[in-house]
């Protein structure tokens, strides 16, 4: 008879984790909590699912499991589904992970099938897998919300080509534009993150699942059939940086920022806009609050939470960059960090993107107001040196000659096209009596007649080919 009393069960028995046999005690109720993420990358499950059910699919048709595991398996994995999108899924903080959760739910549903289930893959590319199918689907969205705003931006300068407002440079007043020039401004921006963000898909669209937990599977495994499957364009060509590669996040995140920055320009205009020394734009009631103690006021706080927003997520970039700085390969815990702020980039891009689009769409614009303003500042000196240019003086002498123009004006306190004829003719003879056309804020938008001008027939011309765009 043995000295030693029999020991007892493996107490992590009852834990149910992928690796109970190696270790003597449980994992520490804290450390538990600390580890675990299943709190917030429950919302790759049915990526999850989905990623499981092509790699059954291969694995029963390599030979690896039988045809009845997987049927079990693709049974299973369609009730857990149906529970998860009804929300009776019971979610275990001690099974750590969405993937583990899923894959005890499956073994308690059909058994041994499901404990096949992961064979020749890791929890490492497993993960990376389903990270790459959540974004991708996201990028679409995302890529759909920015159409959507475009399209509103779209509508406001069509109803706005000839509306003519002040120009800025350094938030003094440069030049006369026309707000619909201004809102085709957004919508090239726009344009840009959407381009960047396709093309970051591409680099999303990578398979990693088959590199295991780093170097590969000794099963026959077929990564073409999978890839395919799923929509992937090609397979991660490198094991090791299969599973610990997230350049894929740090890009579309990249591409998130620059994205919120454009959005952050246009909430400060708006703001600017709204306020009484503007008096340029209205919104809508249902995107703007009061005061606790002023009952006059009416605040902007979709814009300006916009802008604060948009430090969010740059802060989200940053964190993901410090995140990867110093890993060594292959994967490391670390890398369960990377799904909450991408998670977080995702939710905020998208929202802000609808109520961006919402707001614009109810968007007032005060067109008289925006008229006086283009009237200040003498935006229409700049058109005066043209004016002098085209009469034979060299452009550096009708810059001078319009600078005294402008210093008599602000002198007797009216503006450049207040001038009598007189006056401007003492500053510069060649100036006649069209001069007044010139001088004019129409004048000024209307001569800005080519590709990338503010003159109405462009603005027009490029909502054309804007609804082209958007139509396909």
């Amino acid at each position: 008879m043995s000295e030693h009393p029999a020991q007892p069960a493996n107490p992590l028995a009852s834990k149910s984790s992928g690796w109970s046999g190696r270790f003597d005690e449980p994992v520490a109720d804290f450390v538990l909590r600390y580890t675990a993420s299943v709190g917030f990358d429950r919302r790759l499950a049915l990526a999850d699912i989905e990623g499981s059910l092509a790699h059954a699919a291969m694995l029963g048709r390599a030979g690896i499991i039988t045809a009845q595991d997987l049927a079990d398996i693709e049974r299973g994995l369609g009730q857990i589904r149906g529970e998860i999108e009804r929300g009776s899924f019971e979610w275990r903080l001690d099974l750590e992970d969405v993937h583990l959760n899923i894959e005890k739910r499956l073994t308690d549903l059909v058994g041994d099938a499901g404990k096949r289930l992961h064979t020749g893959r890791s929890r490492n590319d497993q993960v990376a897998t389903d990270l790459r199918l959540w974004l991708r689907a996201e990028v679409d969205g995302i890529a759909q919300l920015i159409r959507n705003l475009q399209a509103v931006l779209v509508d406001q300068a069509e109803r706005h080509a000839a509306t003519v407002m002040p120009g800025f440079t350094h938030l003094q007043v440069a030049q006369p534009v026309t707000f619909g020039h201004h809102m085709l401004a957004y919508a090239e921006m726009f344009e840009r993150d959407r381009e960047r963000l396709l093309d970051a898909r591409r680099r999303i669209n990578r398979l990693p699942l088959g590199a295991a937990a780093l170097a590969g599977t000794t099963y026959p495994i077929d990564r073409a059939f999978v890839a395919e499957r799923l929509g992937f364009e090609a397979v991660a060509a490198n094991s090791l940086d299969a599973v610990s590669d997230r350049d894929f996040a740090i890009e579309f995140s990249a591409a998130a920022a620059l994205l919120m920055m454009h959005v952050s320009r246009l909430g400060e205009e708006l703001v600017l806009w709204m306020s009484p020394r503007f008096g340029f734009v209205r919104l809508p009631d249902r995107f703007t609050t009061g005061s606790s103690i002023m009952p006059q006021k009416k605040n902007p706080d979709v814009p300006e939470l916009a802008r604060g927003k948009s430090g969010r997520v740059i802060g989200h970039l940053m964190g993901l960059l410090v995140l990867m700085k110093g890993q060594p390969l292959a994967y490391n815990k670390d890398n369960q960090e990377d799904k909450e702020p991408l998670f977080d980039t995702v939710d905020t891009v998208r929202d802000t993107l609808r109520a961006f689009a919402e707001m614009l769409d109810g968007l007032e614009v005060d067109t008289a107001a925006m008229r006086r303003a283009a009237a200040e500042g003498h935006s229409t000196a700049t058109d005066l040196a043209d004016y002098l240019t085209r009469r034979g003086m060299p452009f550096r002498d009708a810059h001078e000659a319009v600078a005294r123009a402008v210093r008599l004006a602000a002198s007797r306190n009216v503006e450049l096209a207040d001038l009598p004829l007189a006056d401007l003719q003492a500053i510069a003879p060649a100036i006649t009596d069209d001069v007044r056309r010139v001088l004019s804020l129409d004048g000024s938008v209307g001569a800005r007649d080519h590709p990338g001008g503010t003159a109405p027939g462009q603005v027009r011309r490029q909502v054309a080919r804007w609804r082209q765009r958007l139509a396909g």
